[in-house]
């Protein structure tokens, strides 16, 4: 017995429907992209696992897919100099045989990419790209192994309109797409300070990390994570109002500052997390001359747990659909210094696809005509009518109209059934009697209009059909 195919969990197979669906997606914020000045670039779905290792965190390292090295990779490996008395280094066996791995998202190969092209480029460096990712994650609803990102960066520039312009992006790509949003910004200097004024200066990533997870697990369990880390209840006390403060975005700024100029418990001053609220309240006074249409609002708990963010962080949720972020980013000072190509500073955002395909979806805000991409399909009625109307459909696809030829002669019900099963609008049925007198019959298979014009008044015919 055959083994029945399957895909691997975390991957999906898309049919025409849903990629009418997918593209409809990627061509509107394709479009909003190249309004706002980036063009499109693209990179390799393997990179080096040294570009990728470390850029993450240690979370985000053990999500990497390893590719194993061409030919057998296996030989000349002694397994016993990876064991001891602690187990086998997996971890140390995974360098050896695997030098490569699928990209985890699409900025670090950005970053990559400005490096090695940085003599043939012009700063600011403004890029978009849509490419598939690939996460070793475990399954889930809006979580999967293998799935899109839509990136636009600004790198080569350290002024805040260019986070100005991020927010517009999502402004408007929702705004088309008409899906209502909440806009989340925080900053990581804000963060850094945090960790300043609780005494814990070298636990910041522990903290962002732990914090990231605040919609995932709640508050207690942050609480309890950021204890295992080694901060104290004291530090976690200075850390919990944070963490719950409301109000205006005044409101929380002015807050936020009594704590980092020495107003916690602790007494310290944190002259980083006071650059990174004068970032947020720049960053708000732009928003607002702009007139973004979409509510932002200051999250002091949006933490986003990649590392190489150190400056304004956005996070974007759907109002009315229940699915987790759909858009993140942030900016990033230090990535390319990684590559060595120091001071260089940037800033992005990422369309999640598949999960804005999901909220799409299930909010049913997909267009209606997405349902077939053919206008018109020529029943086929025998050979002699065959080569009568093909010369129309050469002149009709020359002017731009999508147009299907039925292959064989058949029952004219089952390609009336056809054209009912992708959505087709429009057939023509030409037999004997048009060829003679020279037409082409056209019919409407949504209102039932029936009309025959001249073969070679291809004016009329294009009325009929747009």
């Amino acid at each position: 017995m055959s083994q029945k195919p399957s895909i691997p969990r975390g991957t999906r197979d898309f049919g025409q429907q849903e990629m009418a669906e997918r593209n409809y997606i990627f061509n509107t914020i394709r479009s909003v992209f190249r309004v706002h000045g980036y063009s499109q670039i693209e990179t390799p779905a393997l990179e080096n696992l040294s570009t990728l290792l470390g850029k993450y965190g240690d979370e985000g390292d053990k999500l990497l897919f390893r590719v194993l090295n061409s030919g057998d990779c296996f030989a000349g490996v002694d397994f016993q100099d990876y064991c001891s008395a602690a187990g086998v280094d997996s971890a140390a066996i995974s360098r050896r045989i695997c030098e490569k791995g699928l990209r985890y998202d699409l900025t670090v190969p950005f970053a990559r990419y400005v490096v090695m092209h940085q003599n043939d480029i012009s700063f600011p460096f403004k890029r978009f790209q849509i490419q598939p990712v690939w996460r070793a994650d475990r399954p889930q609803k809006g979580r999967y192994r293998e799935f899109y990102q839509c990136d636009v960066d600004v790198i080569g520039s350290k002024s805040q309109v260019n986070e100005l312009e991020l927010v517009q992006i999502v402004d408007r790509v929702f705004g088309l797409l008409g899906v209502r949003v909440l806009v989340k910004i925080n900053n990581r200097k804000v963060l850094t300070g945090l960790a300043e004024i609780c005494g814990f200066p070298d636990k910041v990533i522990d903290i962002t990390v732990a914090i990231d997870k605040l919609d995932k697990i709640g508050l207690e369990q942050v609480e309890t994570e950021m204890k295992e880390k080694g901060l104290t209840e004291e530090a976690v006390r200075v850390i919990e109002p944070v963490l719950l403060l409301q109000g205006t975005t005044a409101e929380k700024l002015g807050a936020m500052r009594v704590l980092m100029n020495g107003g916690s418990a602790s007494g310290v001053v944190s002259q980083t997390g006071l650059a990174g609220l004068d970032e947020l309240d720049e960053l708000f006074g732009l928003i607002e001359a702009a007139g973004v249409s979409s509510p932002v609002e200051i999250d002091l708990s949006l933490a986003r747990g990649l590392n190489y963010y150190t400056g304004a962080i956005f996070e974007v949720k759907a109002a009315d659909f229940q699915i987790g972020s759909i858009c993140g980013g942030g900016r990033y000072d230090n990535l390319t210094g990684i590559f060595g190509l120091p001071d260089m500073s940037g800033g992005g955002i990422s369309f999640g696809a598949d999960r804005i395909y999901d909220v799409l979806k299930g909010l049913d805000l997909f267009p209606s005509d997405l349902r077939s991409t053919t206008t018109l399909l020529f029943a086929n009625l025998g050979s002699e009518e065959l080569r009568y109307f093909l010369p129309v459909v050469r002149t009709l696809r020359d002017r731009g109209i999508s147009v299907e030829v039925y292959p064989e002669p058949a029952k004219l019900k089952k390609q009336f059934d056809y054209a009912d099963n992708k959505a087709i609008p429009f057939i023509s049925i030409n037999g004997s009697n048009e060829r003679e007198a020279g037409l082409i019959n056209l019919k409407n298979l949504q209102t039932g209009t029936q009309e025959a014009f001249a073969k070679d008044d291809l004016d009329s015919i294009l009325r009929f059909l747009l």
